[in-house]
């Protein structure tokens, strides 16, 4: 799913588009425990709570393509019978209010995955009547032709509200407050079936994390049986980076290493109106190496590098990649931080005989917040 499909159907998730019809909950303690059960029809919740219940929805939507939302396909053999995805179908199929079906899915999230906290599960089922879209953009409710019904899972932490003195409006006193059990945002989340160029793909669902550097693979295998997991968004840079320095070897210097930066952040730009996110395979990544001034004795054993440090089917995300918020230099006992777009300003120079950073300054300077003058 790109980012225009999942923008909407999170759009759905507010009182007047609201196409939830039921939704089951399951509170489950430390120790793997169920504490209490829920199952409704959407409509019968009170309003308060079914606002919260959509906030919750909508955050298991948010976030950026490949870092906390992860589209994964599953494997033909669970698509057979007994498989996982064929699981999801019925459980989708049943609109909720086959009990044995539900309790087996709580069963499934409770073995497989790992928190040491309580934590509440929530299943939704919806179904959205897809409206028709003009040429210009502009959705057509009375241009229908398809039903996109789905369901939501959501695994939100419930933790103690934090202890403290509160004011008690019935006996006008301070006092020391009751702490309550919160339910909070989901820490992991899936929607199933995914919804590609905006209609159903019983072959695909989309994963959810909160934490981008936990993505839980383990049950993500155990719970859906998808094995092509891409690596998580930290995991991709720490990759990239030792790629670079593997493919340029004694030659890794601070210009090439800013060529290539400066290079994924050109094509980000040229790239961020686009739906999809930037998708950089090996030869792309070939590509940005040899626009970025890396020499073609070098590149000459690329192939071989990146198959050793990533496979060579694997692929990564520019924005995992980049350094789009900040570009650092650091040594054992410096670290220096630039905007991006100023990382001209910092070069390398060998200075009364040692290798120096050299930062170009203007006439404003300051330490530690006072103003100084360059001599």
């Amino acid at each position: 799913m790109n980012k225009k499909e999942i923008a909407e159907i999170r759009r759905q998730f507010t009182p007047d588009r609201c196409t939830v019809t039921r939704i089951c909950g399951c509170y489950v303690d430390a120790e793997k425990n169920i504490k209490t059960t829920l199952k409704e029809a959407f409509l019968s919740l009170p309003e308060e709570d079914a606002y919260k219940y959509l906030a919750i929805f909508k955050k298991a939507l948010s976030g950026t393509i490949g870092k906390n939302l992860i589209n994964l396909d599953f494997p033909l053999e669970e698509e057979r019978e007994d498989g996982r995805q064929e699981f999801l179908l019925k459980l989708r199929g049943s609109r909720l209010k086959d009990d044995g079906l539900t309790e087996q899915f709580y069963s499934r999230v409770i073995e497989n995955f790992s928190c040491g906290e309580n934590y509440y599960i929530i299943l939704i089922h919806a179904a959205y009547d897809v409206p028709g879209k003009a040429s210009d953009g502009t959705e057509m409710y009375d241009a229908s032709d398809n039903v996109y019904e789905y369901i939501l899972g959501c695994i939100c932490p419930v933790k103690l509200s934090k202890p403290g003195l509160g004011y008690n409006a019935e006996k006008n006193c301070i006092e020391n407050r009751i702490q309550d059990w919160i339910v909070d945002m989901p820490m992991k989340g899936f929607l199933f079936p995914a919804f590609n160029d905006r209609y159903t793909d019983i072959h695909s669902l989309l994963y959810y994390t909160k934490d981008a550097a936990q993505l839980q693979e383990d049950f993500i295998r155990e719970m859906f049986g998808c094995g092509q997991i891409p690596l998580p968004a930290k995991a991709q840079k720490e990759t990239f980076q030792s790629l670079i320095a593997d493919t340029l070897g004694e030659e890794c210097d601070y210009s090439v290493v800013r060529s290539i930066h400066e290079t994924l952040n050109e094509k980000l730009e040229e790239y961020k109106d686009e739906p999809e996110p930037l998708e950089l395979g090996k030869q792309e990544v070939r590509r940005i190496f040899e626009e970025s001034g890396v020499s073609d004795d070098l590149l000459e054993e690329f192939d071989y590098h990146y198959n050793e440090r990533a496979g060579e089917k694997t692929s990564f995300l520019a924005a995992n990649v980049a350094s789009t918020k900040t570009f650092q230099i650091e040594t054992p006992d410096v670290v220096i931080r630039v905007k991006p777009e100023a990382a001209g300003m910092v070069e390398t120079r060998v200075v009364d005989g040692r290798q120096c950073i050299v930062i170009a300054v203007s006439d404003k300077v300051e330490v530690n917040g006072v103003s100084i003058h360059c001599k």
